[in-house]
């Protein structure tokens, strides 16, 4: 069934809702309402970056700072067939592994980490990555972010992945008006079952880079529309927002919409 859009009465009455200080309940319902909107639109939602083992995550995910994740995917191949083992890293040669990863940026301070990581691992945990929260962010290279990111998609321990997107998606949504990222982490934790939390992070930054953009979102095919208080950030007319729509998905996405792109063959426009 097509979204509906939001008028920018209701739209304005929602976000001086929000900024007035939603109840819990309200939040909590809008919140789940935009879950399942979300879980609609991004079935298949993953982490994109290629990996077969938690070490392999590890050493992606460090490499994906500043870079996006289809680099870093062109880049690991190679980078996992010569490295497979936390020994190896240890006991990596930094010239031949700084040009290995040159093409991520910042490839000197990646090599520090990744070298310090292998030799952190080898020597504290006899060269198998942790799968505890506390024992990751000790290791080099590894925050709070990153070792979430393992726990949920290598370990199958749930976590919220609070990166620069997250934060300002659900900042944007009024879930949380935190900006500390643990703060954001616990607030959202809060609002979605322990459970689902992995799958949040995928869904939000997922969103986030195909139709919530920073700058300039696609508010006019966005299913979410009726239930975000800042409708209205960017484009609202369906057809300047759908070309704004990015990714494999974007077909599927604007139909969920019900944006039609040739109304000369259908209704055209969101309902």
């Amino acid at each position: 069934m097509p979204v509906s859009t939001p008028t920018r009465r209701n739209a304005a009455k929602l976000a001086a809702r929000v900024a007035a200080g939603e109840s819990s309940l309200g939040r909590a319902r809008r919140v789940g309402r935009m879950l399942r909107a979300l879980a609609a639109a991004y079935p298949d939602a993953h982490c994109e970056l290629d990996f077969t083992t938690p070490l392999e995550l590890a050493v992606a995910t460090i490499l994906s700072a500043q870079c996006t994740d289809k680099r870093v995917n062109e880049v690991t191949p190679a980078l996992f067939a010569r490295y497979p083992t936390a020994l190896d890293y240890a006991r990596a040669d930094r010239a031949g592994l700084e040009e290995l990863i040159r093409p991520t940026g910042f490839f000197r301070n990646k090599a520090t980490s990744l070298i310090g990581l292998g030799a952190a691992v080898v020597e504290r945990h006899d060269g198998v990555l942790p799968a505890t929260l506390d024992e990751l962010v000790k290791l080099p290279g590894i925050g709070r972010k990153t070792a979430n990111v393992i726990l949920g998609n290598a370990f199958g321990i749930p976590g919220i992945t609070v990166d620069t997107h997250f934060g300002r998606l659900v900042r944007r949504w009024g879930w949380t008006g935190e900006e500390d990222p643990v703060k954001v982490e616990h607030a959202v934790g809060e609002l979605v079952p322990k459970r689902d939390w992995t799958m949040v992070s995928h869904y939000v930054i997922f969103h986030g880079r195909r139709v919530c953009h920073a700058r300039k979102p696609a508010c006019g095919v966005c299913t979410l529309a009726a239930d975000c208080p800042a409708f209205g950030t960017g484009p609202t007319e369906p057809a300047q927002a759908a070309a704004l729509v990015k990714g494999p998905e974007a077909a599927r996405l604007l139909a969920l919409a019900g944006f039609d792109p040739d109304p000369a063959e259908g209704s055209g426009g969101a309902a």
